[in-house]
């Protein structure tokens, strides 16, 4: 898998991330485990690569 989210790009999924999987704490109930969706944007930001973005040749970072 060759790196193709960039550092701003990165940054930004990894804080939005941790935002929705955040709403496991602050909801309550059955709808809570919907904070779990912040696991993708996580997952993406840490190892800087994108299935969607490989589908669509979308790359943000810079080339190597």
């Amino acid at each position: 898998m060759q790196a193709n989210v960039g550092s701003l790009d990165r940054a930004l999924r990894i804080i939005a991330g941790l935002a929705i999987l955040s709403l496991i704490v602050i909801l309550e109930g059955p709808s809570r485990w919907f904070g779990l969706v912040g696991l993708v944007p996580l997952a993406t930001g840490i190892m800087r690569w994108c299935p969607a973005y490989s589908i669509f040749g979308i790359k943000t970072c810079r080339s190597a």
